[in-house]
């Protein structure tokens, strides 16, 4: 079992906060004050769902050990927060993600 991985913190890091962007890019953290439109519950799952598979193939593809995999999910679930959404969408999000890290 590989600790570490193939990959660097840094570029775990990098594609953690690429994967945000693609949240925040399809489903912003609240409305703006001009009346944006809400996004469907279909819409934001295959936003989601699409970000989930993105994580499985970098995964895959780089072998993450259980600290990348962890850093991984931190990472998101700490960008998630820190752009305003709540701590139960960021905490089922990175369940969700870590489950499709360790599933082969």
């Amino acid at each position: 079992m590989a600790l570490l991985g193939s990959v660097s913190s840094k570029q775990v890091d990098e594609f953690a906060r690429s994967l945000v962007a693609e949240v925040v890019k399809h489903y912003p953290p609240a409305p703006s004050a001009e009346g944006a439109r809400k996004a469907s519950q279909r819409k934001v799952a295959s936003v989601l769902e699409d970000v989930l598979r993105k994580a499985s193939d970098f995964g895959k593809q780089h072998k993450l050990g259980i600290y990348k995999k962890a850093r991984l999910g931190n990472t998101v679930r700490w960008e998630l927060k820190d752009l305003g959404y709540s701590d139960e969408f960021a905490e089922a999000l990175v369940k969700d993600l870590v489950f499709r890290l360790s599933v082969k």
